[in-house]
């Protein structure tokens, strides 16, 4: 199988089906499909900010800090410098006298002036935490007697309620 030595016909014929491809003939087909597949993403990829708007966007809460990282979120970054912010509403204002100070955070993090200006969009966050309900623990029962006792001379049924509740929930913290 291996070992013969075939001659090619050079006269016009339909290729053989049973011909074996040399490794140099594969490769470059599959070298071309990359190629042809890495020209037509580049322009989608750089449309969109490219690798930098994904690394803006994974350390987004450790480049501006957390405080303003839960009210912006980066959406999209053009060839021009130009970052898209979407900002909660009221606090685009706040960010826009900020810009200087984002935009200094930007570049330094990035070791290069990536960022060149700011445009802001209020609207709600594409992935907004949900707010969750505190863990409230269970009292021992020395403090849930403890709690029972000082409510004890509330006569109106509703409020010792609302404040036993209240007790719960500042003692069930651990503080």
């Amino acid at each position: 199988m291996g070992g013969t030595n075939r001659q090619l016909n050079t006269t016009k014929e339909a290729p053989s089906l049973t011909r074996r491809t040399t490794d140099s003939e594969a490769r470059r087909g599959f070298r071309a499909i990359g190629v042809a597949v890495s020209k037509l993403a580049r322009p989608i990829v750089a449309k969109r900010g490219g690798g930098v708007l994904v690394r803006l966007k994974v350390e987004w809460a450790a480049i501006v800090g957390p405080d303003w990282a839960e009210v912006s979120w980066p959406t999209a970054l053009g060839r021009d410098g130009v970052l898209r912010l979407r900002a909660i509403s009221g606090v685009a204002l706040e960010l826009q006298h900020r810009a200087p100070l984002i935009i200094e955070r930007l570049n330094l993090f990035f070791g290069r002036p990536v960022v060149t200006r700011l445009i802001f969009v209020q609207g709600p966050l594409p992935l907004a935490a949900t707010p969750t309900a505190p863990y409230i623990g269970q009292l021992a029962p020395r403090e849930e007697m403890a709690l029972d006792e000082r409510l004890s001379e509330i006569s109106d049924p509703e409020l010792r309620r609302a404040l036993a509740k209240l007790g719960r929930a500042v003692s069930g913290r651990g503080h």
